[in-house]
C-alpha cells in the first residue's frame, strides 16, 4: 500500500484538478500554511491546506464522486513525512511504532493526540462517504485531513448534512462537483503532556460548486445550484447545520476567522464559464 502526499509551494496541474478552474480559495495567501497534494497509490486524490502550528487542516478541497455512502473501515491512519523532514518522496506513511512519533509531531498531529479525547472524534474534512473508488476512500484516512470533532456533532447534524449533500449531488449534478470543507478556530486546544497539541474547531463549514446540473430538478434542489454552502457549530448543543449561499458563508467566515476581504471560495463565484451573465461577474 503506497499512500502519499506532497507539500507543494505551487500546485502542479495534476493537483489543481480538485479545484474549480484550477484556482485555490482566495484570501488566505498571507498565512504560513502548507499546501498538501494528497497522493495515494501514486495518484493525487485531493488537496489540503494545513496549519503546522495548530496541527489541523484549514480546509480540504476535493471532487465529489457519486457513491453509495459506504465507509472504508479497514484503513490504517497515516501521516505526512514531508511536513517534518526534507523528503524527496511524496508518499505518505502509515504511523510507525510509538517511539518514532517524536520526530515529526512538531509539525502535525499524531495518533496519541486523539487517544485520550473522549469528547472528540477524528472528523474527516474530505469524508470517505463522498468518494467511490476504494483508493480515493483510503486516501482520506490521513490525520492531515482530520480535525477534532465533537462526537454528538459528528454522528448527528454533520453526518446528516454529508448525506443530504451526497444525495443531492448524486441526483442532480451532471458534471464535476468541487467541494471545499474547512474549519474556524478560536483558541481552544486539546493538550497532551501540558502542551497545546490540536486546535479545536469552533465551526465546520463546507461549500460546493457544480456548474453542470439538472435544470429540471425540483426548485427546492435546483435553487441550490450551481453552488451552495453550510456551516455548523462543533458542539454538543446548538449544533444544527445551516445551509446558505456561498456568499453568506464567505461573509460569515470574514467575521469568524482570519481570511481577508478578498476571500473567495470559488473562482468567479462558481459562475458557469459560458453563462450569459459573465459580463456582470468579474473574477
Amino acid at each position: 500500500m503506497i499512500a502519499g502526499a506532497e507539500v507543494q509551494e505551487n500546485l502542479t496541474p495534476e493537483c489543481k484538478q480538485f479545484l474549480y478552474m484550477g484556482t485555490l480559495p482566495r484570501g488566505l495567501e498571507e498565512k504560513p500554511f502548507k499546501k498538501i497534494c494528497q497522493f495515494y497509490q501514486g495518484k493525487p486524490r485531493f488537496i489540503t491546506l494545513y496549519d503546522t502550528f495548530s496541527h489541523i487542516p484549514v480546509y480540504s478541497a476535493y471532487t465529489f464522486k457519486r457513491s453509495d455512502g459506504s465507509k472504508k473501515a479497514d484503513v490504517p491512519w497515516m501521516y505526512e513525512p514531508q511536513l517534518s523532514t526534507v523528503s524527496d518522496s511524496r508518499e505518505m506513511q502509515q504511523f510507525p511504532s510509538e517511539h518514532v512519533h517524536k520526530s515529526f509531531e512538531d509539525a502535525q498531529a499524531v495518533l496519541d493526540d486523539y487517544s485520550d479525547t473522549v469528547i472528540f472524534e477524528r472528523g474527516q474534512l474530505n469524508p470517505d462517504e463522498h468518494q467511490a473508488d476504494l483508493d480515493d476512500k483510503a486516501a482520506t484516512y490521513t490525520l492531515t485531513n482530520v480535525v477534532p470533532q465533537v462526537r454528538e456533532f459528528n454522528i448527528g447534524p454533520w453526518k446528516i448534512h454529508k448525506y443530504i449533500i451526497r444525495k443531492r449531488l448524486n441526483n442532480y449534478c451532471r458534471g464535476t462537483t468541487f467541494i471545499v470543507t474547512g474549519v474556524t478556530t478560536s483558541g481552544h486546544t486539546i493538550r497532551r503532556n501540558n502542551i497545546n497539541r490540536l486546535a479545536i474547531p469552533t465551526y465546520l463549514w463546507s461549500a460546493y460548486c457544480c456548474t453542470d446540473f439538472d435544470h429540471n430538478a425540483p426548485y427546492s434542489e435546483r435553487s441550490k445550484f450551481p453552488a451552495h454552502a453550510a456551516y455548523g457549530l462543533n458542539d454538543r448543543e446548538d449544533n444544527k447545520v445551516q445551509e446558505m449561499t456561498v456568499q453568506q458563508l464567505e461573509d460569515f467566515l470574514k467575521k469568524a476567522t482570519y481570511v481577508d476581504n478578498t476571500f473567495q471560495l470559488f473562482y468567479d463565484n462558481c459562475m458557469p464559464p459560458n453563462s450569459a451573465n459573465m459580463g456582470l461577474h468579474q473574477p
